[in-house]
């Protein structure tokens, strides 16, 4: 195994083509569990239409295109479950080709309200607007939204990517500068009449793709799923909190290796799906725990900790490939019968990522999985494996397989279950121990500064002597000018 000291921003480029499939006119449909299905062909929602409107990869971003103004101004948008901002550059930048030009809009209004919002990597600014946009590859018509035209920003932008604008779809409650800014996604489901659900295919997983090359890279399916796209059941488990898609994980195993940790370590200070994020990203007790379950099983065992941190890539001569070498990794989400769970899988495939273009002699590899400091994510590394369904009208999300997770005849995904949920706490999502841990952090401060006022009191009823001019209290001494600052 050689080392290849890298960059922590280098992007893994993934692509696999999605299933084509003939159109066919289809309206909305139940599966009988309320959600939308593609398969009425007397209506005209058509799904079909929706099948491959995505491009790019985990490491690039998925993107799709849109018609924004009047007259339309195209741009690629980027795919996000984990923000609510509809943002687009409204300026120029060294790393994008185009943007919107809001004075070239007949159409564009601007609010005068100033905007700001920091993501995990990179942060913009800019103004407030109102425009209508259309999809091309999306439902029919047009929306009339907020949008945030990005007059600056910093780490947003990256070398290599081919969006230039971030389509937000969480709830309102993360929407900047407050939750009254309503998000596209709603906007969508009030004016076009379509039922509050989306789902997504991102067909890049564990592949890698030509950095020249910018296949299709999967589906955004507005108003349902499209059943063309998965295989077997759709696994459903709760959403909690309608703010990121926050759901409850249960435990996490490392090949057949349960981690044992207590199940609120795996949701602190929360869980949640986010198409906007890579990697998997763990809370650091439970990243420390995984690395070290992997390094146990696997059949190499002096791996560099720069491979496990992202600091260096893992190399193998040109036609080696390491997967057989890692075990699978598990999550056990909550299902919505709450007294059990199910388990979605991800095999090495997934989570060893190939990095293109490094060597000409050597087939490179990074670690799909990091440590984080606010809470797990289930990134593009998971969700590659999978069709998710963003069913917010029953406030729940579902997994089913996706048919573009595959190399060739080798699925790199499972779903299963259903397990019973009895060997955990009844709430792992840390919810409980919330206000419990105020109370504790308000009592602690609450005797800290009965303290400070005992000592204050004492100060003020004790006679002062005057000791000479060192011993003095005076405005110059330090106790007073180091408590001002």
């Amino acid at each position: 195994v050689f080392y290849l000291q890298v960059f922590l921003n280098l992007h893994c480029l993934f692509a696999c083509m999605c299933l084509l499939v003939p159109f066919t006119p289809v309206a909305l449909t139940s599966d009988g569990n309320g959600l939308s299905l593609a398969s009425d062909p007397s209506g005209t929602v058509n799904f079909l239409d929706m099948v491959n409107n995505l491009q790019g990869d985990s490491g690039r971003g998925y993107y799709i295109e849109m018609s924004i103004g009047t007259p339309g101004q195209k741009l690629n948008i980027l795919v996000d479950t984990g923000s609510s901002n509809f943002a687009v550059a409204a300026a120029p930048h060294p790393f994008i080709t185009h943007f919107f030009n809001t004075a070239l809009s007949d159409s564009y209004l601007s609010t005068g309200r100033t905007v700001a919002v920091r993501y995990t990597q990179g942060n913009w600014e800019g103004e407030l607007g109102v425009d209508g946009v259309s999809i091309p590859n999306g439902p029919n018509g047009t929306i009339i939204i907020n949008i945030a035209a990005i007059l600056s920003s910093e780490g947003f932008f990256l070398p290599g990517i081919n969006w230039q604008g971030i389509l937000g779809l969480a709830y309102p409650m993360l929407a900047r500068p407050d939750s009254s800014v309503e998000p596209f996604f709603n906007s969508v489901v009030q004016q076009l009449g379509i039922p509050d659900i989306f789902s997504l295919q991102m067909c890049g997983a564990g592949l890698s793709a030509s950095s020249t090359s910018d296949p299709a890279g999967g589906s955004l399916i507005m108003g349902g799923a499209e059943p063309s796209l998965y295989r077997g059941t759709v696994w459903y488990t709760p959403i909690l909190e309608e703010w990121y898609y926050q759901v409850e994980v249960l435990k996490l195993e490392v090949g057949d290796q349960n981690l044992d940790l207590d199940c609120r370590e795996y949701n602190m200070d929360k869980a949640i799906v986010d198409s906007g994020t890579t990697l998997l990203r763990l809370p650091v007790n439970v990243f420390n725990a995984v690395v070290e379950a992997i390094t146990r099983s696997s059949l190499i065992q002096d791996f560099s900790s720069g491979f496990w941190d992202g600091t260096k890539l893992a190399c193998w001569m040109k036609g080696e490939t390491p997967w057989r070498f890692f075990p699978k990794l598990s999550i056990y989400l909550r299902a919505t019968n709450t007294s059990q769970s199910f388990r979605i899988t991800i095999l090495p495939q997934m989570y060893i990522q190939p990095i293109t273009d490094v060597d000409g002699t050597l087939d490179c590899f990074r670690f799909g999985v990091s440590s984080s400091a606010n809470g797990l994510v289930i990134g593009a590394t998971v969700m590659e494996g999978f069709y998710v369904v963003f069913d917010r009208s029953q406030r729940r999300l579902g997994f089913a397989l996706s048919n573009c997770a595959a190399s060739g005849s080798v699925a790199l995904s499972e779903i299963a279950g259903p397990f019973s949920a009895a060997d955990v706490a009844a709430d792992c999502s840390g919810r409980t121990l919330r206000e419990p841990l105020l109370w504790v952090i308000s009592y602690t401060l609450m005797a800290v500064c009965g303290l400070v006022l005992v000592v204050l009191l004492l100060l003020l009823v004790l006679p002062c002597r005057r000791r000479g001019r060192s011993g003095e209290i005076t405005d110059e001494s330090s106790l007073v000018r180091h408590r001002i600052k």
